[in-house]
């Protein structure tokens, strides 16, 4: 909620500060968005108690920006200020790390250190224990049990010095990897040197600039261009923010600036969910002071108080995790090219598969484009072989096998040769469903309209929607039979199968369920560098960003399944999936080849993956968009309703749907209310009706006078979600 306070004379708050403020009868913690004069009334205006922060945390860039995501985006801007400043930061529940440091005041004489030899053995091996250590300071808990009464006395005599001071929670710190030599900036082919050129034009001359998308087949070196911009923005004095859709590739682009910029490394900082509270909060303090002039995360860390911001660069821009899924519901990379904006700095969003609306954006002249059309390395695009799984399904009659005789047998010969491979299969768990065959019944969720899906190494049923747990039945539930079985296949499945048919291989698993241990994931990934796993299993985690020269083989295990869902995009995320695995194949010297395994081999996004042809399907589903008054040629939006009684969420829905049809902007097409394709999650049902306009602020705008003018029953949520992604 947003309240007016009144400033205390002689007490100087500026807009981003932190202050505490009366609340009814309670105290609380506030952020100031702006000061001003007061509002008119009749009223007394309470005044704030105290100052938390005097300096602003949140930036006026910063302000701004979320003031323009609570109007475009339809939500509240107590819900933006959370997510500029995060809880580790906001609350006063987490404060910097300090330890109490012994410093010797300087170096005692000959007569001194006698004396102590003589009468206090103790204290005398704690000042040569410190004479020895670098600038003469050595932390209190390292200088073992018993030394209190020893380091007191010291400090009496005026020998040393008793210092409390902060300590780094570093979220590298259980990196068993050695640390690396700094390296050298690559030669670059002509088009990665034209790239560049024009990044550095535009971090010279940010205002004169268009935000750049930079189209990159796999494997072109964009990290390279990335690399060298960083350089010549940190020259200029600028600080460089790096975004990645996928905490997974952290570790691996952290790593590579680490290596690059060795000289400065304490002056790389991260940001994502996975660290812990007091790590988040090192980590944002050290951004806002300066310390740190790179910064690498996820979604979130679009907002980091980086001073100086010079170069944004957002990596795979066509990912759909960008797009936050709680309130506010906004788009990592639209918020890094409107923040470019207002500070001003250089934007480049990169991707072998660009999205439609970025890729749109360039054919109007709103982004700039740059390619780079060939490998940096000169090797040719990998070999892909599409599978027709009915035939294979043909040939077994048990029903179509895991992996079908092309693959097993080119996994097969790159362990011999010694190479490594990768198996792409986007569902995790051992099987999709539980299934009777005499009545047909199937495990389901409780809560959600899914079916539970069957992970082997817990024995457990599990709802990959709502977590839901229960118990593996040895009978069907409804009729009792016993003969019950597994529908489907997950990684976990693979992963067995994978035991059976290649003993000696080692290999490895990679997902949600698989990356539990805080490190597990750079720990996998660091072993499959290292050749110690021969074959990685994994989900859309492996999908995109890593690097292995010597993976020659990529296996798509089941191409269909984000292909037949209710979703426009539907076409558009297979294409770029299939193309982000297959790039993960022949980066190295030797030639790479790719099987994709499928029950749909003529649909027009697995043949134009197949032909690394991003022209040829941007063309045909642009047209199709045309048609239909589909983003980017226009603007999507979901309105929801969700409550515990199905008719009450209905109704809502249908109420709104009725004042939104008042006074209906034109060119503004509104949907019917029909229930959400997940029609029960969490316990919760769902309607929705999907809006498209031409104008986006025509849309949010409307939705948002309608809503704020309604009054909702208690028990039903609704939410609006602007440009949304997910039509679930």
């Amino acid at each position: 909620m947003v309240f007016d306070y009144a400033i205390p004379e002689g007490m100087a708050v500026s807009p981003g500060c932190r202050v505490r403020v009366p609340l009814r009868r309670q105290s609380a913690l506030g952020t100031v968005l702006s000061t001003g004069e007061p509002a008119q009334g009749d009223f007394a205006i309470r005044e704030v108690e105290s100052l938390v922060d005097p300096d602003p945390l949140v930036t006026p860039c910063l302000l701004r920006t979320g003031a323009w995501i609570a109007d475009y985006y339809g939500c509240s801007i107590e819900a933006v200020v959370r997510a500029l400043l995060p809880e580790s930061v906001r609350t006063e529940d987490n404060s910097a790390k300090t330890r109490r440091v012994a410093v010797l005041a300087g170096e005692p004489d000959a007569a001194t250190m006698a004396r102590l030899e003589k009468r206090a053995p103790r204290q005398h091996a704690l000042v040569l224990l410190l004479g020895g250590a670098a600038e003469g300071r050595l932390a209190v808990a390292d200088l073992g049990d018993g030394s209190a009464a020893a380091l007191k006395a010291l400090e009496k005599a005026g020998i040393i010095r008793l210092e409390t001071e902060e300590v780094r929670r570093d979220p590298d710190a259980g990196d068993t990897e050695p640390e690396e030599v700094e390296s050298a900036p690559l030669e670059l082919n002509p088009a990665q040197a034209a790239a560049l050129e024009r990044v550095i034009a535009a971090v010279a001359d940010p205002a004169g600039s268009k935000p750049i998308l930079l189209l990159g087949v796999t494997g072109s070196g964009k990290t390279e261009v990335y690399l060298q911009a960083a350089r010549r923005a940190l020259d200029l004095g600028r600080s460089v923010l790096v975004l990645v859709p996928e905490i997974s590739l952290t570790p691996q682009t952290v790593r590579r600036f680490k290596a690059r910029f060795a000289s400065m490394r304490d002056q790389v900082a991260v940001l994502h969910s996975h660290l812990s509270q007091g790590e988040r909060f090192d980590e944002w303090h050290r951004i806002r002071k300066g310390q740190a002039r790179i910064v690498i995360g996820a979604r979130s860390a679009v907002f980091a108080p980086l001073p100086d911001l010079g170069l944004i660069l957002v990596d795979e821009e066509h990912e759909n995790t960008y797009k936050q899924e709680n309130p506010p519901r906004y788009h990592g990379r639209d918020v890094a090219v409107l923040r470019a904006a207002f500070e001003p700095c250089a934007v480049v969003l990169g991707s072998a598969t660009p999205s439609l609306e970025s890729w749109h954006n360039t054919m109007r002249g709103k982004y700039a484009l740059v390619r780079l059309d060939e490998r940096a390395d000169g090797q040719s695009m990998p070999l892909v072989r599409v599978v027709d799984m009915r035939l294979e399904s043909a040939k077994h009659k048990g029903g179509p096998a895991i992996l079908s005789d092309p693959l097993r047998t080119a996994l097969e010969r790159r362990l011999e040769r010694g190479e490594q491979s990768i198996l792409f299969l986007n569902r995790r768990g051992f099987a999709r469903s539980l299934q009777c065959p005499a009545c047909g019944n199937v495990c389901q969720c409780p809560h959600c309209a899914v079916a539970l899906t069957y992970h082997k190494t817990d024995e457990r049923l599990v709802c990959h929607v709502c977590g839901y747990q229960a118990v593996v039945p040895r009978r069907c539930p409804e009729c009792r039979d016993p003969a019950i079985i597994l529908q489907g296949y997950g990684t976990q499945k693979v992963e067995e199968v994978l035991a059976k048919v290649l003993p000696q291989a080692k290999f490895a698993r990679i997902d949600a369920d698989a990356m539990r241990r805080k490190h597990a994931l750079r720990d996998t990934l660091n072993a499959f560098k290292s050749h110690r796993i021969d074959i990685l299993i994994g989900t859309q985690m492996i999908a995109k960003g890593l690097h292995f020269p010597n993976v020659t083989l990529v296996g798509i295990l089941n191409a269909d399944l984000g292909l037949h869902v209710p979703d426009f995009r539907a076409g558009e995320r297979t294409f770029q999936l299939l193309t982000q695995v297959a790039g993960r194949a022949g980066r190295g010297d030797l030639s790479g080849e790719v099987i994709v395994q499928t029950f749909t081999p003529h649909s027009p996004s697995i043949q134009f993956a197949r032909r690394h042809d991003f022209d040829g399907f941007s063309e045909q589903e642009l047209e199709f968009r045309r048609q239909f008054g589909f983003p980017p040629f226009g603007h999507c939006a979901v309105l929801m309703a969700r409550s515990n009684h199905e008719r009450r969420a209905e109704f809502t829905l249908q109420n709104l749907h009725l004042r939104l049809k008042e006074n209906l902007p034109d060119g503004l097409m509104l949907g019917e209310v029909l229930p959400a394709p997940l029609t029960r999650s969490h316990g919760q049902f769902r309607f929705q009706i999907v809006i498209r306009s031409a104008g986006a602020r025509t849309l949010s705008r409307h939705v948002q006078s309608v809503l704020a003018r309604t009054t909702l029953p208690e028990d039903v949520t609704v939410v609006f979600d602007m440009d949304a992604l997910s039509f679930s």
